[in-house]
């Protein structure tokens, strides 16, 4: 992953995570919906249908900033190795590459 993308989506997840703060995240329990009702806590908004519900209550701020912690953990760890062949695998003998072709001598 190159650095300008790390930079991009920690910049992303610092937008994420100041609006979940700013909704009274970490501090006011989970939203949760019913029907067509969404507890946030604090108010019961009803009249949405009830999968708008559920989605807006899965952007629940205490949720969010866990998401987002957990996403700069896997941005944190370091990148596997690539092969070191520029993208080919090693070739062997017996793995049917044309120099090896069963039936066929070296």
């Amino acid at each position: 992953m190159t650095d300008e993308l790390v930079r991009f989506l920690e910049a992303r997840l610092s937008e994420e995570a100041d609006l979940a703060r700013r909704c009274d995240g970490d501090g006011f329990g989970e939203w949760s919906a019913d029907g067509h009702t969404v507890d946030f806590c604090q108010v019961d908004l009803s009249g949405f249908h009830p999968t708008i519900a559920l989605h807006v209550a899965l952007r629940d701020p205490t949720r969010v900033l866990r998401e987002v912690e957990a996403k700069r953990r896997i941005l944190a760890r370091p990148a596997p190795a690539p092969w070191p062949c520029a993208g080919e695998p090693p070739s062997h003998p017996g793995n049917g590459s044309p120099e090896t072709a069963p039936g066929q001598g070296l």
